[in-house]
């Protein structure tokens, strides 16, 4: 019953339609197969104190704008579970709440992992009013949720930088390419110190986390790691110089 923790580096929404990392999270939901639910922290819903989704239906939220129409009318009507709201409330304080769904960071990768939308998903929020270790150790007590059928994953970038993106693709940054490197390292290490201390990962690491909604959620993910639990990443591509589509998985 004990079920993997999943980190997905999402990019663009437009992955949503398809392509090689749509590709590779398709197969990582055919190996994993269909656990009892999903508890996800996506970089795109950030709170003042800890909310939990608890909706039987969660909506499908396009928070983006100036992308294809079709990106735009996609739905993933995959369940909620006010009982998995019910249980992460209970282990982390959470505030349940019908006013978020399922946000792109969401829905955009799960889409191709479970494309039949029939494992049920609550998100969980970024509190921003607690510091980077508070996140990780919040993120700890979710850990029996593994042994009860239910993946805990994130979904980010551990490089998130829009101002230095390059629109017509290209190598990666060098500096993109070294944190990206040291995330990795740090992972394979079980070094969670390291990840909570990001900024002295790298030379330049606020260049790849300017801003650092994207890279949190990878702690939620991190903070499940086992001594000596299998990891492997995915998705290992730096696209448009400067955003990551690493994705990493535990057990």
């Amino acid at each position: 019953m004990r079920q993997p923790a999943l980190f997905f580096g999402h990019g663009s929404p437009v992955n949503a339609l398809g392509g090689p990392f749509a590709d590779a999270w398709r197969a990582l939901g055919e190996e994993i197969g269909k656990p009892k639910g999903v508890v996800m922290v996506s970089a795109h819903w950030e709170t003042r104190g800890l909310g939990v989704t608890a909706q039987a239906r969660p909506e499908t939220i396009h928070d983006f704008g100036g992308f294809p129409p079709e990106l735009h009318a996609m739905q993933y009507p995959a369940p909620g579970s006010p009982a998995l709201a019910d249980r992460v409330a209970e282990l982390t304080g959470a505030v349940q709440t019908t006013q978020w769904g399922l946000d792109h960071g969401t829905w955009s990768v799960l889409a191709h992992v479970w494309p039949d939308a029939d494992v049920p998903v609550v998100q969980l929020s970024l509190d921003r009013t607690i510091d980077v270790r508070a996140h990780y150790e919040l993120a700890k007590r979710l850990r029996p949720l593994r042994e009860e059928g239910v993946i805990v994953a994130g979904s980010g970038d551990f490089v998130h930088n829009l101002r230095t993106w390059k629109r017509a693709g290209g190598e990666p940054y060098d500096w993109a390419v070294d944190f990206n490197e040291a995330v990795k390292r740090a992972f394979t290490a079980g070094d969670h110190d390291a990840l909570i201390d990001w900024v002295h990962l790298a030379e330049q690491a606020q260049l790849s986390v300017p801003t650092d909604e994207h890279y949190l959620p990878l702690l939620y993910v991190a903070a499940q790691q086992a001594p000596g639990e299998p990891l492997s990443f995915f998705n290992d591509v730096i696209e448009g110089g400067s955003i990551s589509m690493t994705g990493v998985r535990i057990g």
